[in-house]
């Protein structure tokens, strides 16, 4: 298949430059064939797509992205591989980069709150470590989760948090809440003293709450925490990563009668 090339490289690189500052200032970075082909899957609103390697990207979209070839194909435009490299923090080897426009934060907060719930919402307590909320919205996405919701100082949409959920914030709802700000729904929280998690059957409306990588739950957090839970661990192991947990405690949900979402 042969698509005819949209190309900057013989006429004005710095047009495109300067496009995507114009446009980068309230978007969300894009960073990757992967991110822009689930940003497109899953309805976001691109503003600018940017590749060096067009036939590369459109090899990749007839082998992995049937489903949003034709849209990729009309959205990708090439420019010189310097050009894009400095437009991106850490160049990505599909050389693709994009802008989309970040979901309404009202909208977020609707589907959050919207009850009753089909799907638990994953609320990250403080996180600190940027890759691990990616992936961890990646994991909720996949599961069909109702959002991903943080609280403390961490950005969700942060690039390095977008690059590592592959641009799956646009497949939930994800949000930076204060404890306060909680959807509604009964809170069940991870603790190491908690009651052993393969006793539960958490419901579909359950919030359930993860603390930070190294401090564990906030007060805030743990006074409004309707259940701890605590998954089964080996003696004398500190802990799991925040995504392994996430990632067992959704699995417990969708096994013990929820199910991922399928639209």
């Amino acid at each position: 298949m042969t698509d005819p090339a949209r190309t900057t490289a013989d006429e004005d690189p710095g047009g495109a430059v300067s496009a995507w500052h114009r446009l980068a200032g309230d978007a969300v970075l894009l960073d990757g064939f992967h991110a822009l082909k689930h940003a497109v899957r899953f309805g976001a609103e691109v503003r600018m797509a940017l590749t060096a390697d067009r036939a590369g990207a459109l090899a990749l979209a007839d082998e992995l992205a049937g489903d949003v070839r034709e849209a990729l194909a009309a959205l990708l435009t090439e420019v010189p591989h310097g050009t894009y490299a400095s437009l991106v923090p850490r160049p990505h080897p599909t050389a693709v980069a994009a802008l989309a426009a970040r979901p309404s934060r009202a909208g977020n907060l609707e589907k959050l709150a919207h009850t009753p719930r089909g799907a638990p919402v994953v609320v990250l307590d403080n996180p600190r470590n940027l890759g691990n909320a990616g992936a961890v919205i990646r994991l909720a996405a996949g599961f069909g989760a109702t959002g991903v919701v943080t609280t403390g100082t961490l950005d969700p949409w942060h690039p390095t948090v977008v690059r590592g959920g592959a641009g799956l914030h646009f497949a939930t709802a994800v949000e930076r809440l204060t404890v306060r700000e909680l959807p509604p729904g009964p809170v069940f929280a991870l603790d190491p003293e908690g009651e052993d998690i393969r006793g539960l059957e958490l419901p579909d409306d359950a919030l359930l709450a993860f603390g930070s990588e190294r401090s564990g739950l906030s007060a805030g957090l743990r006074a409004r925490a309707d259940h701890l839970v605590a998954l089964p661990m080996r003696p004398q192991v500190s802990s799991y990563n925040l995504a392994t947990s996430v990632a067992m405690t959704l699995y417990h949900w969708s096994a013990t009668g929820g199910a991922p979402r399928t639209s």
